[in-house]
């Protein structure tokens, strides 16, 4: 794992972008499409902003969501919608998405359905990655019902999770599918993030999910 400090988030996301970019270049060098899998939450937005630029062939790229609130596209808690506006547009708007969500009252009903358009897809070419200060990153949450299916080695590539506090289900990539990328990184800002993270190091998966996919990460920190 590699730890990088940067001055402020503005810097952070100029710098993330233009590693995203590369790693997706260099992964299209080898292979006919990349896989590039994205968070939503406030942090990865900057990130977006300049990586949708980014000058490289975007219509051999596909991207998705390490995890989703089960709502509509045009809910405003949807993290599609995110990425929508804030990464899929300029050059990114030749790639293709692959969702996380489909009209069901549950998501148990679709996963099948979603995995089949994601498991051809795979192994993940970069993986971006945020994290919560309870140690969380994409929805595996410490305690949640589906946490344990979700931490496990021989897990599907997606599982529904729900947790007291979230006001909907989420489906989100399982830890063994996140771990396996080609790529990881992790952003983070604020001091409290930064004592989480340092406290998850020394704990496990099931205590600190983020624990689960820091081996050979790239970690990036900004104060604000």
């Amino acid at each position: 794992m590699t730890f990088l400090e940067y001055a402020d988030a503005e810097m952070m996301a100029i710098d993330v972008a233009n590693i995203l970019a590369g790693e997706l270049t260099a992964a299209l060098d080898h292979e006919e499409r990349a896989l590039l899998v994205v968070p939503g939450g406030s942090t990865p937005g900057p990130v977006f902003d300049d990586l949708c630029a980014a000058d490289l062939d975007w219509s051999r790229v596909d991207v998705m969501l390490s995890d989703e609130r089960w709502v509509p596209e045009d809910h405003p808690r949807s993290n599609t919608r995110l990425v929508r506006e804030r990464l899929l547009v300029d050059r990114a708007a030749a790639a293709r998405f692959l969702p996380l969500y489909a009209s069901a009252p549950r998501p148990e009903a679709v996963l099948a359905e979603l995995e089949s358009v994601i498991a051809p897809c795979l192994p993940v070419s970069v993986a971006l990655l945020g994290m919560g200060a309870d140690m969380h990153t994409a929805s595996l949450f410490p305690g949640a019902e589906g946490i344990t299916v979700a931490l496990d080695r021989h897990a599907p590539v997606l599982t529904a999770i729900r947790a007291e506090g979230l006001e909907e289900p989420r489906v989100t990539l399982t830890a063994r599918v996140l771990d396996d990328a080609m790529r990881k990184h992790v952003v983070i800002t604020g001091q409290d993030k930064r004592d989480a993270f340092e406290r998850a190091q020394g704990m496990t998966p099931e205590e600190a999910p983020i624990a689960a996919v820091l081996d050979g990460a790239t970690v990036h920190w900004a104060a604000e």
